[in-house]
Formats: C-alpha cells, sequence, structure tokens
C-alpha cells in the first residue's frame, strides 16, 4: 500500500485494497471502456464516505485531485461507474433497507442495496416502486438514482425522479446534508449557512435566478429523459428550493449518496398480460398509441422488432415456440394492466382486444391460449442477444439508451434501419417502449476489429444525432455516463451547457467527484479508453434484460 492507501485505511473502519486483481475488477462496469482506479474502498457507513470525501478535498486544496467514482453494482453502460482515483464501492456493506413504514409506503434505504431484493421487501407489505429499472436484479438503489433510472413501466409511472423524497448527500468537502422540499422561508436559513452547504444554496439559487429565462426555455425532452441537470423543478414559483430533482440523475458527480427515502405505489401481484404480433410496424405504432390513450394506460407496452425476433429465433427457436411462430412477424407488442381491480383489468383488456384487431394484429391472452410466466418468458427472451457470441463479436452496449416523443417511433425505427444498411451491420435489435418511447439498440460487433470499432462511433454520431433530430433525449434509463456526456451540447447547445458545467463547479470546485462524467470527455478520449475486449460477464449470474 501507498501512502494514500495507509491513511485512509488508518482512518476508515471500512476496507481499503490497490491489490492489481482489485483494481482490475472495478476498472470495467456495464460499458464499452475501461479505466484503472487506483484504490478501492469498501465503506462501512455514513462516517467513512465523509472521511473520503474530506480526505481528497484536502488533497485538491494542496494542488492534487484525487478523483471519487462512487459504485453500485457496477452495470453502468455509460462508463459512469468507473474512474481513475477511489472506487467507492457501496454494496459490500452498504446494503440495508434502514425503515420502511408499512402505510405510507415511504422506505428508507442505504445506497448499495440490491433493487430486486428492496422490491422482494416491499412485496411482502403489499408495495412496490414502480419505476424499477429493468435490470433491478444486479443493479444498486444508489446506481438507479443516480442514473434516474426507468423501466418497463415508466410509461406509466415515469422515473426514479418520481419517486426520491430525499436523500442524504455527503458533498465534496465531507459535509453531509439532507435534501427535500423545503419552504421559502427554510431556504432563506439555508442562504445564511456559513458552512459549504450553506454555499451551494446560495451559489445554486444565484444561478438559477440569473438563467430562468434559460431554464424555462429549455428544450422539452420526453418525461423519462435523464441527460444533463434537472433544474426546472429544483426551485418553484411559490420560492421552494429542493435539490433533490437535481441529484437524482446526477451520477456521482455532485455529491456521494449515504440514504434515499422513496415513495411507493400499492402492489398487485395479479397482472392481465397479453402480446401482438404485427404484419407491419406502422400497425403496431398505430395500435399502441390508441392504446396509450386509454384513460387508465396499461402498465407496460413493450416493443421487440423484427431484427430482434429474428435474432432469437435464429439462436434459439424454443424460446418462442406457440407464441411467435414463422413467418415472424415485423414487430410484436407485449402488453399488461396493472389496475387494482381484476375486473378492471378485464375490461381493459377487452378494449385493447378490440384496438389490436381493429390493425390488424394477432393476439395471445394470458390465462386463454398460454399462461403469464410463458408470455413473460418470450418477451424476456429477447435478452438472449446481450450474451450472445458469435466469434469475437458481442452484443455491444453503445447505442442503447435514447427516448422519443412516441410519435415519432416509426421514424426513429426507420432511421435506424436506414442507419444499419448504410454500415452493411447485418445483425442488431432494436426493442422498447411504446408508452414511454424508451429505444433500446443492440448491434453485435467486434471490438478486436478496426472496421467494428470505427462503426462503434459512427453509430453514436449518427444515432445520436436522429434521436436529438426527432425532439428525443440521447439519455433515458442510463444516464449520460462518459460516452453520452460528450454529447450533452450536442443535445441542449452551448449555452445550457455551459449553465451545466457551472452548477457542476458549484457542487465540486476541485473536480473530485466523478470528473470526466457528463462533461469534460469528449468522443476522441473515449475512443482511447474503449476496451481491447470487451464482455458483460459482471451480469452473467442474472438475466440481463432488454
Amino acid at each position: 500500500m501507498n501512502k494514500v492507501a495507509h491513511y485512509l485505511q488508518e482512518h476508515l473502519i471500512g476496507e481499503v485494497f490497490t491489490s492489481p486483481d482489485t483494481r482490475s475488477y472495478f476498472s470495467t462496469d456495464g460499458s464499452i471502456l475501461r479505466i484503472m482506479p487506483s484504490f478501492v474502498v469498501y465503506p462501512r457507513n455514513e462516517n467513512d464516505i465523509r472521511k473520503t470525501a474530506r480526505f481528497t478535498w484536502q488533497l485538491a486544496e494542496r494542488g492534487r485531485v484525487i478523483p471519487i467514482t462512487a459504485r453500485g453494482m457496477g452495470t453502468d453502460t455509460g462508463g459512469a461507474a468507473i474512474g481513475t482515483g477511489i472506487s467507492l464501492v457501496f454494496p459490500a456493506h452498504m446494503h440495508k433497507v434502514l425503515e420502511l413504514d408499512p402505510k405510507s409506503g415511504v422506505v428508507a434505504v442505504q445506497p448499495g442495496t440490491n433493487f430486486g431484493m428492496l422490491q422482494q421487501t416491499l412485496h411482502t407489505h403489499g408495495r412496490i416502486i414502480p419505476i424499477y429499472p429493468l435490470s433491478s436484479e444486479y443493479t444498486s438503489v444508489g446506481g438507479a438514482v443516480a442514473n434516474n433510472s426507468s423501466g418497463e413501466r415508466s410509461g406509466k409511472y415515469g422515473s426514479a425522479r418520481d419517486y426520491v423524497k430525499s436523500m442524504r448527500l455527503i458533498l465534496a468537502n465531507g459535509e453531509l446534508i439532507e435534501t427535500g422540499r423545503i419552504s421559502k422561508r427554510e431556504l432563506s436559513k439555508k442562504l445564511g449557512l456559513a458552512s459549504f452547504e450553506g454555499e451551494v444554496y446560495r451559489k445554486l439559487d444565484t444561478l438559477i435566478e440569473e438563467n430562468k429565462e434559460i431554464i424555462t426555455n429549455m428544450p422539452q425532452l420526453p418525461k423519462i429523459a435523464s441527460a444533463g441537470y434537472a433544474l426546472a423543478d429544483v426551485k418553484r414559483r411559490d420560492g421552494s428550493f429542493d435539490l433533490t430533482p437535481l441529484l437524482v440523475g446526477s451520477q456521482g458527480t455532485l455529491g456521494l449518496i449515504s440514504e434515499v427515502v422513496f415513495d411507493s405505489e400499492p402492489f398487485n401481484p395479479e397482472t392481465t398480460v397479453m402480446t401482438a404480433t404485427f404484419s407491419t410496424r406502422a400497425l403496431a405504432l398505430e395500435a399502441a398509441q390508441e392504446l396509450a390513450a386509454i384513460s387508465e394506460r396499461p402498465a407496460i407496452i413493450d416493443f421487440i422488432d423484427k431484427h430482434l425476433i429474428e435474432d432469437v429465433y435464429r439462436i434459439n427457436p424454443q424460446l418462442l415456440k406457440d407464441v411467435i411462430d414463422p413467418p415472424l412477424p415485423e414487430i410484436m407488442l407485449y402488453i399488461e394492466f396493472d389496475d387494482a381491480s381484476t375486473r378492471q383489468q378485464k375490461r381493459l383488456a377487452k378494449k385493447a382486444r378490440k384496438i389490436i384487431e381493429k390493425h390488424d394484429g394477432f393476439l395471445a391472452i394470458a390465462n386463454e391460449e398460454h399462461d403469464v410466466d410463458r408470455l413473460k418468458a418470450v418477451r424476456d427472451s429477447m435478452a438472449t442477444m446481450w450474451t450472445h457470441v458469435e466469434g469475437s463479436a458481442r452484443a455491444l452496449p453503445i447505442i442503447d439508451d435514447a427516448v422519443v416523443p412516441i410519435a415519432q417511433l416509426g421514424a426513429l425505427l426507420s432511421g435506424i434501419d436506414d442507419m444499419m444498411q448504410r454500415a452493411k451491420q447485418a445483425v442488431y435489435g432494436v426493442s422498447g417502449s411504446a408508452l414511454s418511447g424508451a429505444v433500446h439498440v443492440v448491434p453485435l460487433l467486434d471490438v478486436t476489429q478496426i472496421g467494428d470499432r470505427q462503426k462503434i462511433f459512427r453509430f453514436i454520431d449518427e444515432y445520436y444525432a436522429l434521436v436529438i433530430s426527432l425532439g428525443g433525449s440521447i439519455s433515458a434509463d442510463h444516464g449520460d455516463g462518459r460516452i453520452r456526456g460528450a454529447l450533452l451540447e450536442h443535445q441542449f447547445g452551448a449555452t445550457v451547457t455551459e449553465l451545466f458545467k457551472a452548477v457542476k463547479a458549484v457542487f465540486d470546485p476541485y473536480g473530485t467527484l466523478n470528473p470526466g462524467v457528463k462533461f469534460g470527455t469528449t468522443l476522441d478520449d473515449v475512443k482511447l479508453i474503449v476496451r481491447s475486449d470487451y464482455s458483460a460477464r459482471q451480469n452473467l449470474q442474472h438475466l440481463p434484460r432488454v
């Protein structure tokens, strides 16, 4: 151990590692990137986080910057869970459900808590956090909040930002603060504090007041968008103020989360599930828009495009047997109603049947032709693509995240096909939500081949330019990270991007909090840290989801 590691180990209860094997393990996340950390720290409690942050702040004051990268399960596909300095790994010790009120459904948890385990705990009390990411079985709560995660039910319920009530946060200098909406009078008290917390409130309030017009005129992105920082809801017209919306989705660039308080919803395990296949995309998307317009909208309207269906059928046709048989459809919709009343679900299913039949869809309803698990298994089988290997080629998470207005889904899917044809990319899959507009594209590429490495950046450039042109957001489920962070100025323009950088400087004046994430990384920088090989092995104990 070097002097820094010795100092940290002497002052922390948790463990500090500098071994090559440990550092190598934490040099990758779910992305195609690799950055070797200098230290790996497993904090045991809030004080360990505070001491680590305070130590790096003091070093930075003397001109030596050691970055801190907060890390949960390491599934981030944009490179936000890797960094050069300290990898602060939460799941080892800080994984507890601290408090749960069964009546209100409010729950307080530590950031390293597994999201799937949290859901199981809530289910025993008849509750659910419905914005769970599709990777919830192998995702941490802290990671979900840091990315403003969304998932299969987000078209109905929103994103993490809609369910985080408050949090305990360690600022860059080690100060502990609690967030939550405060009144105009309470804000005045915060502005008068002599601490770094007071400085943050003063500077941020000034930034918001001086840039009201810019904030008001920021691009109106789809609801679950997570690009940039969410400034619009920090200060409301009544003068109330809340840092929480800003911190959700900030990916550890503004502070280190030590506790999160969530709202939840009543949980109904009995849902009505159906699938529908169509001969054209246009018919399917028209049907989806009508389904979304039902007053009691479905919880889920997922779509799986023909390319992904064809890929799964080629890899393992048994996964689709009796639900999707040749001739294979152009597109499949997976629909789920979760209303509290079974009677209501049946009524809505009848409406859905009429809409689907009107658009010439072939319908399969659970408990009629198939059981619920069978239809869900067909939808989940599309994740086969995430773990499929052909020679050295693998499914790369490079354009796996975006969201567009649902009226633009058809244009986006056509644009994806055109892009792939121009690049002579034969194997790829597309899936997403026709309710939220989230889209996931999975090309099979070989990072050891120069031609495919060039395709990576060609696809990133072309795809996200298309998304932006359609009024969409480059980031939805997964956050900006390093890859999409390099495109923020294309998304928002120079003026808004500079405002975001000013916000970052308020919270992190020395640049110790996850530098290079959201800002400070170009695509040329990204090219230098692409792995020489790629594997999603960290997810293999669970079935990845698309």
